[in-house]
């Protein structure tokens, strides 16, 4: 991995800031980003006695750093088995280089002896991950072309800049120092102009920013402003500045249209890196490693009003950032494509694209695939709409076959690469109170009736959940004792719903339930039939309604009804109309959809009276009245 050109080696770190702790001569060489003399140095010093914990990672770190992927992984896990407290960024290091020398099974068995230590949205998006890269993507028969003005040194980062494009390069230059760690020049800015087919021509050093006999790279340049964006070290009258470890860090600057320069983000133990401006949200996004890193260098954004900043940093949270390294964000219609070293790619670097959501938040990452991603790092990617000729894109990469360490690569895209998903936010709540159900389970089945995807809601009932594009979907949410959500769509229905919080109400069982007589009951107004009459009235028609609702929202449900009358007239007569009133319930609610099999009736006539009022007993009509009544009986309310 060529980790001068992203990002991690970009600072000199001297010996000096290690005073306090005395080292060996691998540590030195390790530390001065000499890895191969640190591989043989601690070699030499492993002979003679064992070694720290902290310098076989470093040994491991060495190993890493130069490919040898079978000696890094070696010794990450002679570490693992004695330090249970490796960080995740080395444990996302000892995880890809398991990758690249053992089978898939043992590297999600090892991720799954730490789960524990990574966030759930980690998990869930190297799940993800490993189902998509099983499918064809489509990307295989790319024309990717390599840049015929890349030379023998890194070029990467490329840029659009107005109608030409720019990126970074280790050229050797008369006005630029040598950079002791790669023994190659510090690194610049230069600009070519783009052919029609793609390819760049007459690279030249950019004249567009203060003259610097350090480090300039990674530009990026906002259209609406009229500004150019990049890193650069920091420095004062031509020496490099340092903090009180020995350190020197790249900073971000800005220059406007006339060539006045203003540092952005500044700090001399921090260094930030590939910088980009989204003018649609006023956002600032770049790389750092700050104390609040998921593992590397993580991703972040600050509010700039014209350029300036204006907010702290906010780091884009676990969805996004990872154990490893996440650097060059760049934003197109609401699509954030990064790369990141994280442990489930395809290479060291890999290309991934997420959804900038309605919220604000980010869609699960989705790996571009094999094609553009290879087996070594590929970053730094850039795309442009034009029209009805497509997209056209450049990327750095330093797979096999280039002219340097990294060199740049166009392809020509149709449409927006990477696989469409679909995402969904919302809530899954209580149709009577509104409030959130916690632990509500949420599925997404394809057409087939398969589950495609499960999630459980949170305490609050929110969930987001996101699968692969599918054109026919159903949505379902249910939970022990609540009614079943379910809503099916397709042809592309459900695009819309994305963009908005999504609500799936339900009801709890109880809300609908009463106590009569010592029985379970659905909730009704009471009604009453016309005198001696079973004939389904539009008063009693509202309410059997509600009968309906319950059991389309419980179809577990069965029914008893139970019709009463009161003493008047015969007892045969009673019963007979009271089971002909119970009949006529039942027809009225197999008729608008219930199950007839799930429904008895009954008629008790004047068998059961709640009061006094029997035969030859004068009462008054209100008391008759309590005796004539129908329930909706759940005969089954034990089971559920």
């Amino acid at each position: 991995m060529k980790a001068k050109s992203l990002v991690v080696l970009f600072f000199v770190v001297f010996t000096a800031s290690f005073a306090q702790e005395k080292m060996s001569k691998a540590d030195k060489y390790f530390y001065g980003y000499s890895y191969r003399a640190a591989i043989a140095e601690y070699k030499k010093e492993l002979a003679v006695a064992p070694l720290k914990n902290s310098q076989l990672l470093n040994l491991a770190d060495s190993y890493y750093k130069m490919g040898d992927f079978k000696n890094a992984s070696k010794y990450y896990l002679d570490v693992n088995k004695r330090d249970t407290t490796i960080s995740v960024h080395r444990y996302n290091k000892m995880l890809q280089s398991l990758a690249k020398t053992s089978n898939l099974d043992r590297v999600k068995t090892f991720l799954n002896s730490k789960r524990t230590s990574f966030s759930n949205e980690l998990l869930e998006n190297a799940q993800f991950n490993y189902e998509l890269l099983q499918k064809p993507t489509g990307l295989n028969d790319l024309n990717i072309f390599s840049l015929s003005e890349n030379s023998s040194q890194d070029d990467f980062a490329p840029a659009f800049y107005k109608d030409r494009l720019l990126f970074s390069s280790g050229r050797v230059q008369k006005n630029k120092k040598t950079y002791e760690p790669s023994g190659e020049s510090y690194l610049d800015i230069y600009v070519s102009r783009i052919g029609s087919d793609g390819n760049i021509l007459n690279s030249n050093p950019f004249s567009g920013i203060p003259e610097n006999s350090f480090h300039e790279a990674t530009p990026n340049y906002s259209e609406e402003l009229g500004r150019l964006f990049y890193v650069l070290s920091n420095s004062e009258n031509g020496q490099l500045l340092f903090d009180e470890n020995g350190k020197n860090t790249l900073a971000i600057g800005m220059v406007n249209s006339n060539g006045k320069f203003d540092y952005l983000l500044k700090d001399l133990s921090t260094s930030f890196y590939y910088p980009f401006y989204d003018a649609q949200k006023e956002r600032l996004y770049f790389a750092a490693n700050f104390n609040d890193s998921y593992g590397g260098t993580d991703i972040y954004y600050v509010y700039a009003n014209n350029g300036q900043i204006m907010s702290r940093p906010t780091n884009l949270g676990p969805r996004v950032n990872s154990p490893g390294n996440e650097i060059a964000p760049y934003v197109l219609n609401d699509n954030l494509y990064f790369s990141s070293d994280v442990f489930y790619g395809l290479g060291g670097m890999d290309i991934y694209k997420t959804n900038i959501l309605v919220d604000g938040s980010f869609g699960i990452p989705v790996n571009l695939g094999e094609g553009l991603n290879s087996e070594a790092d590929d970053f730094g990617f850039i795309i442009k709409d034009n029209g009805a000729d497509g997209f056209f894109s450049y990327f750095s990469s330093n797979r096999k076959g280039g002219k340097g360490g990294d060199d740049l690569y166009g392809v020509k895209f149709n449409d927006t690469p990477g696989l469409k998903t679909f995402s969904l936010r919302g809530s899954v709540v209580n149709l009577k109170s509104r409030k959130g159900i916690s632990k509500a389970q949420v599925r997404i089945l394809g057409d087939d009736g398969s589950i495609l995807k499960e999630v459980y809601a949170n305490e609050d009932g929110e969930f987001s959940i996101e699968i692969p594009w599918h054109d026919h979907i159903t949505l379902q949410a249910t939970k022990g004792r609540y009614s079943i959500f379910s809503a099916t769509y397709s042809d592309g229905e459900y695009e819309g719903i994305e963009k908005v919080d999504y609500n799936m109400g339900l009801a709890f069982i109880d809300d609908l339930l009463t106590d009569k007589e010592e029985k379970k009951v659905v909730k009704i107004q009471k009604f009453y039939f016309d005198r001696g009459k079973s004939n389904i009235t539009l008063k009693i028609k509202t309410e059997l309604d509600k009968v309906v609702d319950a059991v389309q929202r419980f179809p577990q449900l069965k029914l008893t009804i139970e019709s009463h009358t009161n003493s008047k007239g015969s007892k045969r007569s009673n019963q007979q109309l009271s089971q002909r009133r119970s009949e006529a319930i039942k027809t009225y609610l197999t008729t608008n959809g219930l199950s007839s099999a799930n429904i008895k009736a009954v008629g008790y006539g004047e068998e059961k009276l709640v009061n006094n009022c029997a035969d030859g007993v004068y009462c008054l009509q209100f008391l008759h009245n309590q005796n004539e009544r129908s329930y909706i009986v759940i005969s089954n309310f034990d089971e559920l």
